[in-house]
């Protein structure tokens, strides 16, 4: 429990009073859930199941799909439950722990899709040594390095969180807990926690997207000796890539790369990222791709035949 804590439970105002609005947005909640962990789960198991998927991309993206899911599942099903209920609440240990995941899945996406650049920039840039610097155990020291990374942040998210006092009011404006809407009620002066806030989430969007643009550029500038096809399908798998970077990081800066204020945008912002961008995952990346496409193909008419015997 945090330092000299009256509240011992937050109250959510979530996206509106009316309980009848509150059920319908529940509903459409639930089947974009629904829609996300079949999505992202199909991309998993298609990926662990194909022996033709070992390109390390579809490696990447396996663990990519898997932390979508956990991302979401942080914050949509408490959502989809509590609007059927007249008190939308959750224990102030519940809500340091809902933080603490947010920022672990967060952290590990961003440094996900930071590694993914970097593969992309070898497949393009250094075709020949491809095969040496991108194997099995680089790609496994890399995503571990991800997830290390993604648990790092968040230890420092929450530990900053842990250390303040929560004396009342008990009522945030949002869905879930974040540090931005918590900071609001601590009693306390917040200010060097939340400049500290500001650099751990920041420092870490900063680098992480400078890398990306880096990548991007050498990428860019490789593909100027490069045949009209060869473009072309370099392009094709960079503009994938490049449009989960835009839809996780843009609405990601807006809310954690500015001072600990709460504005009324940051709940329909934050659906775009916590929601919005795991349901677009297995479309920009996966149905968009046929080599994607036929391994889930053979997927499904392995899984049909087997129930027929």
């Amino acid at each position: 429990m945090a330092a000299a804590s009256n509240v011992t439970e937050i109250l959510f105002l979530g996206f509106s009073q009316n309980q009848n609005v509150q059920k319908v947005i529940s509903v459409i909640f639930l089947l974009l859930y629904t829609a996300i962990v079949l999505g992202n789960g199909l991309i998993v198991v298609t990926v662990t199941a194909s022996k033709g998927l070992t390109c390390p991309m579809y490696f990447f993206l396996s663990y990519l799909s898997l932390v979508e899911m956990c991302y979401c599942s942080v914050t949509a099903p408490k959502l989809i439950f509590d609007s059927f209920l007249r008190k939308r609440v959750i224990s102030l240990r519940g809500c340091i722990t809902q933080i603490f995941f947010l920022h672990f899945f967060g952290g590990t996406e961003i440094f996900l899709l930071t590694v993914m650049a970097y593969d992309r920039y070898v497949a393009i840039c250094k075709p020949l040594h491809y095969v040496t610097l991108m194997n099995r155990r680089v790609c496994g020291l890399l995503v571990g390095a991800a997830w290390a990374g993604g648990l790092l942040h968040s230890v420092g998210q929450t530990f900053l969180i842990f250390q303040l006092p929560f004396c009342g009011p008990n009522v945030i404006d949002h869905y879930f807990c974040d540090v931005h809407p918590v900071l609001k009620l601590a009693c306390s002066d917040t200010f060097l926690i939340s400049l500290l806030i500001i650099l751990n989430g920041g420092s870490i969007s900063v680098v992480s997207f400078a890398g990306l643009l880096a990548s991007y550029a050498v990428i860019l500038s490789s593909l100027r000796s490069r045949t009209a096809q060869g473009r072309r399908k370099a392009l094709s798998t960079c503009a994938s890539h490049l449009a989960v970077v835009g839809l996780f990081f843009i609405p990601c800066s807006f809310v954690y790369m500015r001072p600990c204020v709460t504005l009324p945008a940051d709940k329909i912002v934050a659906v775009s990222y916590t929601v919005i961008t795991p349901l677009l995952n297995p479309v920009i990346y996966s149905f968009r791709n046929a080599e994607m496409k036929n391994a889930m193909r053979r997927l499904v008419s392995r899984t049909v035949i087997w129930e027929e015997k």
